[in-house]
């Protein structure tokens, strides 16, 4: 593929990953049967029915969930993606019951393309950011 069909791709999984619960019906045009997530908290989600279920998780504790594609660079078969994730914590996640707190979180991912479709992808994001707008970890405060 190239470049331009690799980006045209990314923004093709960001439009369905920005439908909700409703994008699991169309994973299978972007994200390959055997898709592998490593996720950076320990879980490698493994094929695209737990890629599936792996949303569909997120999508119960932030509903309105969204990701705005900020920055994009691709070389070869892989693409980077930069982009930012809001979202209103209304439900269970990584043991985090539900703080109705609305959020900001950066990411990157590397993923890998082949035969058309997403293989492989690497996500990291700004965890501790993310717990601290939760609470579950204190903000330091500032010096005056």
């Amino acid at each position: 593929m190239s470049a331009k069909e690799i980006k045209a791709l990314m923004r093709r999984a960001f439009e369905v990953i920005n439908k909700g619960k409703a994008a699991s019906i169309t994973t299978d045009e972007i994200w390959a049967p055997n898709f592998v997530l490593h996720t950076g908290t320990g879980r490698d989600i493994r094929g695209l029915k737990d890629y599936k279920q792996w949303w569909s998780e997120n999508y119960n504790a932030f509903p309105d969930l969204h990701f705005t594609l900020d920055d994009m660079v691709v070389e070869g078969d892989k693409v980077v993606s930069r982009y930012t994730m809001t979202g209103t914590h209304k439900g269970e996640i990584m043991g985090i019951p539900p703080t109705n707190k609305k959020v900001t979180n950066w990411m990157i991912e590397i993923d890998h393309v082949a035969g058309g479709k997403l293989m492989e992808g690497w996500v990291r994001w700004d965890t501790l950011g993310l717990m601290q707008q939760l609470g579950v970890i204190p903000t330091p405060k500032k010096e005056k």
